[in-house]
């Protein structure tokens, strides 16, 4: 026994030394290139003594790093996670120039811009060293995430399920649909997943190959079952390779699932957490009741969006035991929180939603990678943005202002804090981990989601959950771990770039209200407004029927709110959802020009003769009893009638629901907002999400069935965490307080510190 403890201090004493004496060499070459940085008194010191300088120095560096960093970081936990990152530059040139001024006879010197450079430098350096040592020493590096993740134990008097049943960490994929997911296999691009599914790389010639049919496939092969029959293996690069082909037996299986006609993360999420998305009839949408605009990303909208979830069900989620919710819109009912939309509301020193940035920037060495990453991927959007207006690429969007700095935090920042914080949980043994990487989504609506750009993305993802795969072997349980999406992305020029005229000018140009001169110039503009003219004219010329010649009241003015090709048409005076024949009364134009537009599929209102009913060009007109997915709905997809038919059950269903059209030839809608990929309504791959889970689970659904809708999922995924549990651990409903899901906030924030 004895002698095993003196060999690991041994070995942990000799890594000090090697990652000390590389560091002192960084500093000496860093003073040799500086002019403004040196390590020598005036009288020029020898090589030896400015080597014991430098050693001085970066010993003293590592110890401030190492003591002083995370206190620093504690004490910003408040500030926005783009600030910390930028301050991480400037915190780390002044301990820098504190273990200067601590060199003997003052020896070393640095202005503070020349410090900061040696700092990130030295930091980059330092842990670069540090990890290929531990990579190279398993034995070390299995001791040191055993420590971090015994002390997190401690700390929260947990026992962390060693030996127990198998955890499971559940990855979405934000927005990556499922035709996107076989093609970006199939081409190569996501070799981690490919691996699971059993898939080889694609040949020089083009061609694609599987376990199961080494021959070559078409990329939209693993559609129709090829790479996924049944088999066992690891959850990382794929199961042991077939006795016959020498190619990997897949270890997972592929299944797509349709979603609800509110396409998009909000619903999504939120049925998959908490069981429920019922009432969330878009991503943002206005209530009467209130007079607000709920959008499912602002924190108190989600925050209450939570809360009728768990109202409904009463239930706390799919996290309620020992579950941990990382960079997403809800918790799940997880204990353990970090960059949770729905509690970013709450402000002071245990906010868990930014508590999770101190387990990533409390490493200094982490802080510099992540940000120098920051500012690289803000430069390849600039570059990518100007060589797409230089090619005249269509459709297009605009590229420029915040919106550089906005994705390179999803797809650098968020993504790396989010992947260290599922790591940490993975070490800690949490029971059920959900964690959001949004970075696909976020490129896709601005580059499009076939784009080459969007591709990139998808590359860095699949690394990413390689590096997931791979820390799981390091952890007190066994991890299965699930891929799933909560939607796809259609792609498709803007209604704007299309026509002229936002939705909003439409509606407001069908309504005889006033509108921009630009929109007024546009063919649907003047279309509109002269619909509405003559609308009124011959209503002036007509006995009124009773109820007739309604005066909108002050103030009145049509809401109109895009989701993506989702349109959302309220008006605000009228408490209860309006009638059509009541909108034909005040707007006799309104719904005649916006059914007849050719950028629009459909619309949904509501009718005092026939209920609700879905319009349609040509004067088209169903019920919403009798509606099928032919029709006015063809090609917006199997499902398309249950879904309108369950939005239309919403109470805050808007008076009009616009559907864009949809070109089933070419795939493409047209979105009411400013994204060449979008989703959140009907037609195209917005609709198709996957769930891609190990073989050692039960199938989602029956071979012959399918899987629909957010609220199924959950029901799917909290069966998975029936089987893994074992009859010893129950995972029925949770009953919680509807008013605060889950408490101990400070614990967790404490917790979260403990992984510096």
């Amino acid at each position: 026994m004895f002698k095993g403890r003196w060999r690991t201090t041994g070995g942990a004493l000799l890594r000090v030394i090697i990652v000390w004496a590389v560091s002192t060499l960084t500093m000496l070459a860093l003073a040799g290139i500086l002019p403004d940085f040196k390590l020598q008194s005036d009288n020029q010191d020898s090589i030896t003594r400015t080597a014991v300088t430098a050693a001085w120095g970066a010993g003293a560096f590592g110890i401030l790093s190492a003591l002083v960093w995370p206190l620093l970081v504690r004490a910003l936990l408040l500030v926005p996670a783009l600030v910390l990152g930028l301050l991480v530059f400037f915190l780390n040139g002044s301990l820098l120039l504190i273990a200067l001024w601590l060199i003997p006879d003052g020896r070393g010197a640095a202005n503070p811009e020349t410090a900061v450079v040696v700092a990130a430098v030295m930091s980059a350096v330092a842990s670069a060293t540090s990890t290929g040592l531990a990579v190279g020493d398993d034995d070390a590096y299995r001791r040191r995430l055993s420590r971090l993740a015994d002390r997190r134990r401690r700390r929260s008097g947990e026992d962390g399920g060693h030996g127990g049943p198998p955890g499971t960490v559940f990855l979405q994929l934000d927005g990556v649909g499922h035709q996107v997911l076989l093609d970006a296999v199939t081409a190569g691009v996501m070799p981690h997943v490919a691996g699971w599914l059993g898939v080889r790389p694609p040949d020089p010639d083009g061609g694609y190959g599987t376990a199961d049919d080494p021959a070559h496939v078409s990329p939209g092969g693993l559609a129709d079952g090829a790479g996924l029959a049944d088999g066992a293996g690891r959850a990382d690069s794929g199961g042991p390779a077939d006795s016959l082909t020498g190619d990997p037996r897949p270890t997972h299986r592929l299944t797509p699932w349709r979603t609800d006609w509110s396409s998009q993360t909000g619903a999504s999420q939120l049925g998959i957490l908490h069981g429920s998305n019922h009432d969330v009839p878009a991503f943002r949408w206005y209530e009467k009741d209130t007079g607000r605009i709920m959008v499912s990303n602002r924190p108190s909208s989600a925050a209450e969006l939570q809360r009728r979830a768990i109202a409904r069900t009463n239930d706390g989620g799919l996290l309620t035991l020992d579950g941990a919710s990382r960079g997403n819109l809800f918790s799940g009912g997880a204990d353990q929180l970090a960059l949770v939309l729905s509690i970013a509301a709450r402000r002071g020193r245990a906010n868990r939603s930014r508590a999770g940035y101190f387990a990533y920037f409390s490493d200094p060495a982490n802080a510099v990678r992540t940000v120098v990453s920051f500012v690289a991927d803000v430069g390849r959007e600039i570059g990518e943005s100007t060589r797409a207006r230089l090619r005249g690429d269509r459709p297009r969007v605009g590229r420029g202002g915040l919106y550089p700095f906005i994705r390179a935090f999803a797809t650098v920042v968020e993504r790396d804090v989010v992947v260290a914080a599922v790591i940490g949980d993975m070490l800690a043994g949490r029971t059920a981990v959900y964690a959001d990487l949004v970075a696909y989504d976020e490129v896709a609506h601005h580059s499009g989601p076939h784009s080459r750009d969007a591709e990139r993305v998808l590359a860095r993802l699949d690394r990413s959950v390689g590096l997931i795969a791979r820390a799981a072997e390091h952890a007190p349980r066994t991890y299965r771990i699930v891929l799933l999406s909560d939607h796809g992305q259609s792609p498709g020029e803007t209604f704007e770039s299309a026509y002229g005229l936002t939705l909003k000018d439409l509606v407001r140009a069908g309504c005889g209200l006033p509108v921009s001169r630009r929109a007024e110039r546009t063919r649907s503009g003047a279309e509109a407004r002269e619909a509405a003219r003559h609308a009124v004219l011959g209503a002036l010329h007509r006995p009124e029927p009773e109820g007739a010649g309604e005066q909108p009241a002050h103030g009145s003015d049509p809401v109109v709110l895009a989701s993506g090709n989702l349109g959302l048409i309220s008006f605000p005076d009228v408490p209860e959802r309006m009638s059509r024949e009541r909108i034909d009364r005040r707007h006799p134009a309104l719904l005649r020009t916006l059914a007849s537009h050719p950028g629009i599929g459909f619309l949904l209102v509501r009718s005092e003769e026939h209920g609700s009913v879905v319009l349609g060009p040509g004067g088209a007109e169903v019920p919403v009893d009798a509606l099928d997915d032919s029709g006015l709905l063809a090609g917006m997809g199997p499902g398309a009638a249950d879904a309108v038919r369950r939005t239309d059950s919403f109470p805050h269903v808007a008076d009009i629901m616009v559907n864009s059209m949809y070109d089933p030839a070419t795939g493409r809608v047209h979105a009411f907002e400013e994204q060449i990929g979008s989703h959140g309504g009907l037609g195209g791959e917005q609709s198709s999400a996957f769930l891609l889970s190990p073989l050692a689970l039960s199938a989602p659904v029956p071979d012959s069935g399918e899987l629909v809708g957010a609220e199924r999922v959950h029901q799917v995924l909290r069966r998975w965490l029936r089987e893994g549990s074992g009859p010893q651990v129950p995972l029925g409903t949770v009953s919680v307080p509807v008013a605060n899901a889950r408490s101990d906030e400070a614990r967790t924030a404490e917790e979260e510190k403990d992984s510096a």
